[in-house]
């Protein structure tokens, strides 16, 4: 059975087959959760990236996660916020793109970061909602395949928008409502 959680942790020490890096397009590092990953990974992840050619908004690619406790690092670039219906879809492409990815590579625990609530500038109450739906979603419709996903979370103030939405959730599906304490 799969599993989805969400905590306050920082993402460069969670030990998970992979870990999931809000990047930006170049690959080559930058502020936030980017930048401490790619510190804690150490410069063989910059080289290896150098190799990547950047990757578009809402696609994802793998590395190796070198000095980190993650054996893999898949760099998602998410959209910057601008409130159109077009961020969502990105946003949800990032989710979705990474899992399909970690599946392509037979990889059953991932953690997440909360992709474009940085910077990016994306509101975390609507951030929350397309992590957990996408998430929860991925897992219904690949049930066959086991997966564990942490959603980690940076702060109280991301762990409380997804609280937030798993306390008003209402509908069916299953792993959201054991989310519910």
């Amino acid at each position: 059975m799969s599993t989805l959680k969400f905590e306050i942790r920082d993402i460069t020490q969670v030990a998970y087959d992979a870990i999931v890096n809000a990047a930006n397009k170049t690959l080559l590092g930058g502020g936030g959760v980017d930048g401490a990953i790619h510190a804690a990974a150490g410069p063989e992840l910059l080289e290896e990236c150098k190799k990547l050619n950047g990757c578009e908004t809402g696609q994802a690619k793998l590395t190796k996660g070198y000095n980190l406790p993650s054996k893999y690092i898949i760099h998602t670039v998410g959209p910057v916020y601008s409130g159109s219906l077009e961020d969502k879809k990105q946003l949800e492409n990032c989710y979705r793109n990474s899992l399909l990815l970690a599946k392509e590579h037979d990889l059953h625990r991932i953690a997440f970061s909360a992709i474009s609530t940085g910077v990016y500038g994306y509101p975390l109450a609507e951030a929350a909602i397309v992590a957990l739906n996408t998430t929860s979603n991925f897992l219904v419709d690949n049930d066959d395949y086991p997966m564990d996903i942490l959603l980690t979370c940076y702060d109280n103030k991301v762990y409380d928008s997804y609280s937030d939405y798993i306390e008003n959730y209402h509908g069916n599906n299953e792993y959201l409502k054991k989310l519910k304490y």
